[in-house]
């Protein structure tokens, strides 16, 4: 893991520490700062939507607007990676927030979290989906060498696709997205928090469910609700439950 970030802070929803910046298309934006991600990751999960992932390689850059994402809450949650504790794989979830959190499923596809809360309890934010909003050319690119892109709203449509798309993979683990000069970077534009489902005249809803592919007490959507997405966003995955267990 790379080494610790400059310290710097920011309170829920912005604050002393952010960094002004700006998101595809000149819109003014702030990099939040390492506090902010030191919150409930429910708290964080939600306030990521809408925000933007930005990857910056050698050939380009490509820039997401994250429009799905779950929450994993580590020891109290059967569904994290952490649920019974640290290993060398999920080490990067036990330390500091505002670290992306990169680990390969079922040794074929790579998928990408951002670490929260706070260092030690080992909480995070996978990111299911986005619309690519920058280097969608370099995107398709990137899908079409590993397989199908059938069309634009594909392209980071799922974690193993959103992970090509953006170029990410194992060596980005622990990379620092409160950077704001980093490789990967994550901005939110100055905007109200996304309204819950029901509220009037809502630009954009936020509905929450299930989470895809989770097995046994940690897929309950009673229990764990922990799937967040935007309202009637092409971009979204479909929903898949777990294969039952025999």
């Amino acid at each position: 893991m790379s080494s610790p970030g400059g310290g710097r802070s920011g309170g829920p929803g912005g604050g002393l520490g952010d960094v002004p910046a700006s998101v595809p298309g000149g819109v003014p934006a702030s990099v939040p700062g390492r506090d902010w991600y030191a919150r409930p990751v429910l708290e964080v999960a939600r306030d990521l939507l809408g925000a933007v992932l930005t990857r910056r390689t050698a050939d380009g850059v490509v820039s997401l607007r994250l429009t799905e994402v779950e929450a994993y809450d580590g020891p109290t949650d059967p569904g994290s990676h952490a649920y019974r504790g640290r290993t060398r794989r999920n080490a990067t979830m036990f330390g500091e927030p505002g670290r992306l959190y990169v680990y390969r499923h079922l040794g074929l596809h790579h998928c990408v979290n951002v670490v929260c809360g706070p260092e030690g309890e080992a909480s995070a934010v996978l990111v299911r989906a986005g619309e690519v909003v920058d280097g969608a050319d370099l995107a398709r690119a990137r899908r079409l060498a590993s397989g199908v892109a059938r069309s634009d709203r594909d392209l980071a449509r799922g974690p193993a696709r959103l992970a090509v798309a953006l170029g990410l993979d194992l060596s980005d683990d622990g990379a620092d997205v409160t950077d704001p000069d980093g490789a990967v970077l994550l901005s939110r534009p100055p905007a109200e928090p996304v309204p819950s489902a029901g509220a009037a005249s809502s630009p954009a809803v936020l509905r929450t469910g299930p989470r895809v592919g989770v097995s046994g007490e940690g897929g309950r959507a009673d229990l764990f609700p922990w799937r967040f997405w935007l309202d009637a966003e092409p971009t979204v995955s479909a929903y898949r439950a777990a294969p039952a267990r025999t």
